[in-house]
């Protein structure tokens, strides 16, 4: 009998507020879900994904639970209309009542069509922000191994990684569903880093715009800025 020592998946995520966490197994990663630590959209990572995920798209290997659907609405109730016997009313002149329907009808459906382009009209843009911020948030995401290999070179030799260099890339080998290219250089502040173009062709207003991701050695903190609008970027990257 043979004992299994392979090792467990260690699992990376990223929070709300940006920060990476882990290693964890994937027992934590499903107990801090359970907990509410982490929503099923949490972006998370492990050795062999080339890019960060969303956490509910890999409910098949961590074994988590299909959302719950919730049952189906119960049918209304049916009017029932009793008849009452009695004497023929005597014929009325003016709109009959079939007549006074249709015209509140026909008024509710223009008033119900105004009301519906008003919300439409309003609900459309907030929709395009959210994925705009939900795209940006993915490049992000996938940036996120490489600070960590620019922060661990320049603490090794002591100055700031460019591509080329052992362990990184060409610009465009960085290429994913979100981003263009990666250059990874030292900024005018002196300060190392890294500058992605975005990729987002269904996006114009995102499409060729940059992320620039600023590594002070000092005091091991990132800083992110872009040229995009504040409202499709994190809080930490805003007035950049």
């Amino acid at each position: 009998m043979h004992e299994d020592t392979s090792s467990p998946t260690l699992w990376y995520y990223v929070d709300a507020a940006r920060e990476r966490h882990g290693p964890l197994p994937a027992s934590a990663l499903l107990e801090r879900l359970h907990d509410g630590r982490l929503q099923r959209e949490t972006l998370v990572w492990r050795e062999g994904l080339s890019e960060w995920r969303p956490l509910h798209t890999l409910a098949a290997e961590l074994g988590l639970p299909d959302a719950p659907t919730p049952p189906p609405l119960p049918p209304p109730p049916h009017a029932t209309a009793t008849a009452t016997a009695g004497p023929a009313a005597a014929p009325r002149s003016g709109l009959s009542g079939c007549a006074i329907m249709a015209i509140i009808g026909a008024v509710g459906g223009v008033m119900l069509v105004a009301f519906l382009g008003i919300a439409a009209a309003i609900a459309l843009p907030a929709y395009q922000d959210y994925l705009a911020r939900a795209k940006v948030a993915q490049a992000l995401g996938t940036l996120a191994p490489l600070k960590d290999q620019v922060a661990a070179f320049a603490a090794q030799e002591h100055r700031c990684a460019v591509n080329g260099d052992t362990g990184f890339g060409t610009p465009q080998s960085y290429a994913g569903d979100a981003i263009a290219q990666v250059r990874v250089g030292r900024f005018d502040n002196g300060h190392c880093g890294l500058e992605a173009t975005l990729r987002l062709p269904d996006q114009k207003r995102l499409d060729g715009k940059a992320l620039w991701l600023d590594y002070d050695e000092r005091t091991s903190a990132w800083n992110c800025s872009s040229d995009l609008d504040d409202r499709v970027l994190p809080v930490h990257c805003r007035g950049g």
